[in-house]
């Protein structure tokens, strides 16, 4: 399996080396949205300001947000977004405590970042859906409890837990993401005649039908469902006593730990696109800074 290495030696844009990176990410993603599915939503995180706690010690954003600038600081420490795959959420981060590594030149440099609209959607889109069944499984005890109205809902405390989680699912939805650069610039090099003109007089629909192959991402959607179908589920061996979902140590079919559709629906509806959109953006930026006689030499055909 290629290396996730950048300081491996293998060739970084490789097809294949980036089709396994995406493919590790999607097991990634999977568990870490099973694991935060076990906490309630906790709207209270995302809200700015709904923390006393931060606004005394002079923070004005939400619990997430705090957690984001936390954790992405001791990261950028370590010189974590100096890796050509990384990307914060956070604005001013310290620079390095260790000297940089020596990364190949791999991305042809730009401020392409989809950061942003990633927090967004996973907040107002993804948390509500995944956390669904411990929200109602929370409101049930609380109201079993005597605790009825707007107190018995959404709300577990685990503030801490879920917002780990939180930063995992994000991170790694974010290299997801921002790898589509990694594939614009492999296919670009592959044949950037092709891609050119529609840079030059920027055409974004024919930029996207150029990196588009819709029986690819049927396959994903469908490898997708499959695997966060088996990931629900408890697997236990023969002749032990059933757990969850198991019998007999095969999978049942009924529903497992996280709402596997709502997993599905995280790709097709906002990965996909959103990956898509960084990498015509990323092409809209390929050709600056060069001459116009290194653009005339790339606008050859490599057979001409």
């Amino acid at each position: 399996m290629p290396s996730l290495n950048f300081m491996s030696g293998e060739d970084p844009l490789s097809l294949d080396r980036i089709r396994s990176v995406l493919t590790r990410l999607e097991d990634t993603i999977i568990f870490s949205l099973i694991e935060r599915a076990q906490f309630a939503h906790n709207p209270k995180m995302y809200q700015r300001g709904a923390f006393k706690e931060l606004k005394d010690s002079g923070f004005e954003g939400s619990w997430l947000e705090w957690f984001l600038k936390e954790t992405e600081t001791f990261h950028a420490k370590a010189r974590r977004y100096t890796s050509p795959d990384e990307y914060p959420f956070t604005t001013d981060l310290p620079e390095p405590v260790l000297p940089p590594l020596d990364f190949p030149a791999i991305l042809h440099p730009n401020k392409v970042n989809a950061n942003p609209s990633i927090l967004s959607f996973y907040i107002n889109a993804i948390v509500p859906r995944i956390t669904r069944r411990s929200t109602l499984s929370l409101a049930a005890k609380k109201r079993a409890a005597g605790i009825i109205g707007s107190e018995e809902f959404e709300d577990d405390g685990n503030y801490g837990s879920a917002a780990t989680l939180d930063v995992e699912v994000l991170q790694s939805i974010s290299k997801r993401v921002h790898y589509g650069k990694f594939v614009s610039e492999s296919k670009f090099q592959e044949n950037p005649a092709a891609f050119i003109p529609h840079i030059l007089n920027p055409n974004r629909q024919a930029l996207e039908a150029l990196i588009t192959k819709p029986a690819v991402e049927q396959k994903l959607l469908v490898r997708l469902h499959k695997k966060a179908s088996t990931y629900a589920q408890d697997i236990v061996l023969d002749g032990d006593a059933p757990s969850g979902n198991a019998v007999n140590g095969k999978l049942s079919s009924s529903t497992g730990k996280i709402d596997v559709d709502g997993v599905v629906d995280l790709y097709e509806s906002y990965i996909i696109p959103l990956t898509k959109e960084v990498e015509v953006d990323y092409l809209l930026t390929r050709l600056e800074g060069l001459s116009q006689d290194e653009i005339d030499k790339l606008s050859k055909p490599k057979d001409a």
